[in-house]
């Protein structure tokens, strides 16, 4: 590397260096040649690369941790609207798109899930969730989990244990909605169909 370096600010006597080139009489230029090796070059590279991956990293990981959380907190709102029959809270959880395949089989679109919820014909007055885990996979989160319930539909007691897959689709950025569950009974040992 060459550098070329001249002094400013010579009336006050400061002589402050400079590597812009400076209109006017500069009296004092200085030329100095300096070269660095290859090898320290590649380890400040290295090293360089290094620290900002570490501290990208670490962003990253805060940033997951924040969407996990956020996922977690939308699953707890579900849960809450579920066991309280509220549908307005239930209808800001849910997709317009939204679909659902119940444990009987059936498909249910959001305005037949809050047209359930209102009515109460389905009741649901206990429901312990487990084993929750979280996926990402871009603006998408899969949530799966055991879910043990106690309530009723039309079609009767629907009490047991079920396990579920929900997917949350983030549009706009940072607001998360549900665009489709799945419900499936857990068969207890020994069932044979």
């Amino acid at each position: 590397m060459r550098f070329c370096l001249k002094f400013i600010d010579q009336g006050a006597g400061s002589r402050l260096p400079s590597v812009t080139p400076m209109t006017g009489s500069a009296s004092y230029s200085w030329t100095f040649t300096h070269r660095v090796p290859a090898s320290r070059t590649i380890v400040v590279a290295l090293l360089l690369a290094t620290v900002t991956g570490s501290l990208l990293g670490g962003t990253l990981r805060a940033q997951k941790h924040e969407r996990r959380h956020e996922i977690d907190h939308l699953e707890e709102a579900w849960r809450d609207a579920l066991l309280k029959d509220d549908s307005a809270a239930m209808s800001g959880l849910l997709a317009d798109d939204y679909m659902a395949i119940t444990s009987n089989g059936t498909l249910q679109t959001k305005d037949e899930a809050l047209a359930n919820l209102r009515s109460g014909r389905v009741h649901i007055t206990s429901l312990e969730i487990s084993d929750r885990k979280i996926r990402f996979y871009g603006s998408t989160a899969l949530v799966t989990s055991t879910a043990n319930i106690e309530g009723t539909t039309p079609e009767g007691n629907i009490s047991g244990s079920y396990r579920y897959t929900r997917v949350y689709v983030e549009r706009p950025p940072g607001v998360w909605k549900i665009v489709s569950f799945e419900a499936n009974r857990v068969l207890g040992p020994g069932f044979h169909k």
